[in-house]
């Protein structure tokens, strides 16, 4: 049997007939400027011209992956590769892929994850359009450090290596360009040892697949989805605290601000505001507990509330809420129907009081959803007869 190669190199391929000789080249000569053995596969994602047979022909073992996307064709070309060091690049012979020894050197001193960083390296005039290089990768890299606590310079760097034993630690999902972004942020999730190398970046051979606005959205879009504490608890934190403020300090009648008397319609304002902000930031502890839950993802402040409050907890302030919220609704009408049912004098408490009872429904309401959501499931057994 074969012994397995202690290198493989990964190349996804979409019509680069032009490059990709060129390129597997290079892989071959930096396998053996690293002095250990390797294999070089390259990903046949549906190429309508001679990319597979030149690939072969320098070569590279070609698997051909129909399924489109970056990231299908990467996850096709990680399943068969079987080298201890996965190195990655793309075919149009952007990246140098002669000098991959550095980046094998630091996995085997015991990093999990080495990215290149063109950034940090040299940018070849012509190699990356002005809007990338000075407003896309910037904000999309910024977005990266800032929302997952990631701490790199060029986060969506095409030319990277793994060790192949962190690849089920990470679970990679994605099929399109968020591939690169879901390696990075869930290799600092899982506390894997991440660090960057400089990098040449040169001009590409042949046509660029990208698609500028709608690669960066898919980017944004899997960011804002993995990281619900950012696109649900803090605006609506935000949201609550500013409704909360401001309809308690006109819970008992109108105040003047600036001169200006705040009246019952400002209040009501401030009653949505509670409402919504109350409603965003039950999704966010939803979303929140599904990614523990479903997807695995760690959550230190779930998994500490997890083990102190169950269902009762929730009903119990929530009842108190509600029950507290319609002894109130029940005196003032009362009150109402004493003096015969006209003008209703207090509006501004009816107003309060309706919205604590609405967030004490939505409380006992989210604990069971919640309950739901954490439920083990018992095991399903398939007739096989």
């Amino acid at each position: 049997m074969e012994p397995s190669p202690e290198i493989s190199v990964v190349i996804p391929c979409l019509n680069e007939e032009s490059a990709v000789g060129e390129t597997v080249d290079q892989a071959w000569a930096g396998i053996r400027r690293s002095q250990r053995s390797g294999e070089v596969i390259v990903v046949d994602n549906n190429s309508t011209d001679r990319s597979a047979e030149i690939a072969a022909a320098h070569g590279a073992t070609v698997v051909a992956e129909p399924v489109p996307g970056y990231g299908s064709a990467y996850l096709r070309g990680l399943a068969v590769a079987r080298g201890r060091y996965i190195v990655m690049a793309d075919a149009d012979g952007t990246y140098p892929l002669d000098e991959l020894a550095p980046f094998v050197e630091r996995l085997a001193n015991g990093d999990d994850l080495v990215l290149g960083s063109r950034f940090a390296g040299e940018i070849h005039e012509g190699a990356m359009p002005w809007a990338n290089r000075y407003i896309g990768n910037p904000i999309l890299t910024g977005m990266l450090n800032l929302l997952f606590g990631v701490k790199v310079s060029d986060a969506h760097c095409g030319m990277r290596a793994i060790r192949r034993d962190a690849l089920p630690r990470l679970d990679l999902h994605s099929t399109g360009m968020e591939f690169a972004s879901e390696m990075v942020f869930k290799a600092y999730r899982r506390g894997l040892t991440v660090s960057e190398i400089p990098i040449d970046y040169f001009p590409r051979e042949g046509e660029s697949k990208l698609n500028r606005f709608g690669d960066a959205w898919r980017h944004v879009r899997f960011m804002l989805l993995y990281s619900p504490s950012w696109l649900y608890l803090v605006p609506g934190g935000l949201i609550l605290l500013l409704g909360l403020v401001g309809m308690l300090a006109l819970a008992t009648g109108p105040i003047d601000v600036f001169g200006r008397s705040w009246q019952i319609h400002t209040m009501l304002g401030f009653v949505a505001l509670t409402l919504i902000g109350a409603q965003i930031v039950q999704l966010g502890v939803f979303a929140r507990t599904y990614a523990r839950v479903a997807i695995g993802e760690h959550d230190p402040l779930l998994d500490r509330l997890g083990r102190r409050l169950r269902l009762e907890h929730g009903l119990l302030v929530g009842g108190f809420v509600v029950l507290l919220s319609l002894g109130g609704l029940v005196a003032i009408a009362i009150e109402w129907a004493r003096a015969g049912f006209g003008e209703l004098g207090r509006a501004f408490e009816t107003a309060l009081l309706v919205t604590t009872l609405g967030l004490g429904l939505q409380i006992v309401f989210g604990a069971f959803f919640l309950s739901l959501l954490v439920m083990r499931l018992p095991r399903q057994h398939r007739d096989d007869g």
